[in-house]
C-alpha cells in the first residue's frame, strides 16, 4: 500500500513539472490528450498522450527518458512497433538504470496519429 503512494505521488510530482513548462497546458482543448508529447525515436514522430493510472512495478515496462528532446521525453519504440508496450512506462527517477522501488511505473497510451512537429 505505502509503495503505490509514492508511485501517485511520483506520477503526480512529473506531471506537474511537465505543466510549468507548459507542455501539457499547450494541448489543453486542442483533442490531444491530457498528457504530455512524446518523440519516438524509431518513428522521428511525437505522439499525445493520456495519462491513466498508476502501476505496480510488476511486467515489462519501457523507459520514457527524460529531459531529451524538444518535448522533454523521448521513448524508443512507439505504436506499430515491436518493442512498444502500449504504454506501460517506467521513468528511471533515481538514476541507477534499473527498474526498482525508486522508479515510477504507470499508464500512459501513446494517441495517434504521430505528427513531425511537437
Amino acid at each position: 500500500m505505502k509503495t503505490t503512494k509514492m508511485l501517485g505521488v511520483g506520477t503526480i510530482v512529473v506531471i506537474a513539472a511537465l505543466l510549468a513548462t507548459n507542455v501539457l497546458a499547450e494541448n489543453r482543448g486542442k483533442g490531444r490528450g491530457n498528457g504530455p508529447i512524446v518523440y519516438v525515436e524509431s518513428q522521428g514522430l511525437y505522439y499525445d498522450s493520456i495519462v491513466l493510472a498508476d502501476l505496480p512495478p510488476n511486467g515489462r515496462f519501457q523507459l520514457l527518458k527524460t529531459e531529451t528532446g524538444p518535448t522533454g521525453l523521448a521513448t524508443m519504440y512507439g505504436p506499430g512497433d515491436v518493442g512498444y508496450l502500449g504504454g506501460r512506462w517506467w521513468v528511471d527517477v533515481n538514476g541507477d538504470s534499473a527498474m526498482d522501488e525508486g522508479d515510477l511505473f504507470f499508464l500512459c497510451p501513446l494517441l495517434g496519429p504521430g505528427r513531425l512537429d511537437p
